[in-house]
């Protein structure tokens, strides 16, 4: 045989650390983490900021500074760059050429840091650039959202939007780590706190039973903002994240993609509404979709199908909006399953629920079946607001 072979693994390690106010002078978690990795080379670190997250914590760039004085284990490079955040962030290519262009000018190396702190999208911006910059620059994540810190900026993926389609560039990069300070949560407004909720209904309806009902019964302390709550909320959600990430495609290589339940609708009608949907807005809606359909398909249960739509009803997600309306076989959300199969790449693989807890993936969805669900998720919402008035 005239060929030769090359295999190799490469193991990918990282930790997501838990804390509060990280860069308070007496807190020393993001200070030893460099000290236990040391390293002989001149290491900087520069910081991306979130343009939201340094509007609404004016003094965070002052601490920052005087937080790398104090503990002085790696060189700060101190002219932070300050970026618009949302999904804007992905869509400026603008963006991703400054900092890379930063990465240039600082000297910024594969021994070297760029930190990002923000929401998912410019945790997604940051990490592309990272891992593209010198075949990858190690990369540290500081999530400021309910959405990123238990999903989107734990996990391996790096992206952004082009030519009108959702993360059609992008990365598996594995951060270095990445440090869920809860201190951030307290800025959010409630629409960005509640937001961020769905991804954990997400993974609890097709990973954690016990974790979906452990939500329900905890609705009223999650509006309510209780820290202790949503801490946990969190982090139970980021390990079923993880563990999913840890199993036998952490890189995606085949078409299944259960932890894309609900995100086929949802990435779509992101793009309809001109990204004024959140992304865990639209999340909440796709699930109430797929778990219908599910239902009208003799999967599930109705009364679990109820007690789904209920549970996103009762945190105030809207999940009968005008994008997800499916009326007739030319409503311009169902583009987004061919799409969602592009973005997969091969055969159309969708996961739908046969129980609380439980997915089940499918190679084909019934559009007429879909105009069907669709109707009942309106209708069934109608219904629980007037009794809810």
């Amino acid at each position: 045989m005239n060929y030769l072979q090359q295999s190799f693994s490469v193991k990918f390690e990282y930790k997501i650390f838990f804390t509060s106010s990280l860069f308070d002078l007496q807190n020393t978690t993001l200070a030893d983490f460099f000290t236990e990795k040391p390293s002989l080379s001149l290491r900087k670190i520069f910081f991306v900021i979130d343009q939201g997250v340094a509007d609404t914590q004016p003094d965070l760039l002052t601490e920052i500074k005087k937080y790398f004085e104090e503990h002085n284990v790696i060189q700060f490079i101190p002219e932070v760059m300050v970026i618009p955040g949302g999904e804007a962030a992905k869509n400026d290519t603008n963006l991703f050429d400054a900092i890379v262009e930063a990465v240039n000018k600082f000297g910024i190396d594969r021994h070297s840091y760029i930190a990002a702190i923000g929401g998912g999208a410019v945790l997604d911006l940051v990490g592309y650039a990272a891992a593209v910059s010198h075949r990858g620059i190690k990369h540290i994540r500081i999530p400021t959202t309910v959405l990123s810190q238990n999903d989107s900026g734990i996990g391996v993926k790096n992206g952004v939007n082009y030519n009108g389609k959702k993360n059609f560039l992008g990365t598996f990069s594995p951060p270095n780590a990445v440090f869920n300070d809860d201190a951030f949560l307290t800025t959010l407004t409630d629409r960005d706190y509640r937001s961020g909720i769905s991804e954990a209904i997400k993974v609890a309806l097709i990973k954690d039973p016990d974790f979906f009902y452990w939500i329900k019964d905890h609705t009223t302390e999650l509006i309510n903002r209780d820290q202790e709550t949503m801490n946990y909320l969190i982090k139970v959600c980021a390990q079923l994240h993880m563990s999913h990430i840890a199993g036998d495609d952490p890189f995606e290589t085949g078409s299944a993609r259960p932890l894309d339940f609900g995100h086929w609708a949802a990435h779509k009608l992101e793009q309809l509404s001109n990204f004024s949907v959140l992304h865990g807005e639209a999340v909440a809606m796709g699930i109430a979709l797929d778990s219908t359909y599910s239902f009208l398909k003799g999967m599930l249960s109705e009364d679990k199908l109820h007690g789904i739509l209920d549970l996103l009803l009762n945190l105030g997600y809207d999940i009968s909006s005008s994008y997800v309306q499916i009326t007739d076989l030319n409503s311009p959300i169902l583009k987004g399953l061919l799409e969602f199969q592009e973005h997969l790449g091969g055969l159309l693989t969708i996961t739908l629920l046969t129980d609380v807890g439980t997915g089940k993936e499918v190679n084909e969805m019934d559009k007429e079946l879909l105009i069907k669900a669709s109707s009942y998720v309106t209708k069934y919402t109608a219904t629980h607001l007037n009794i809810k008035q």
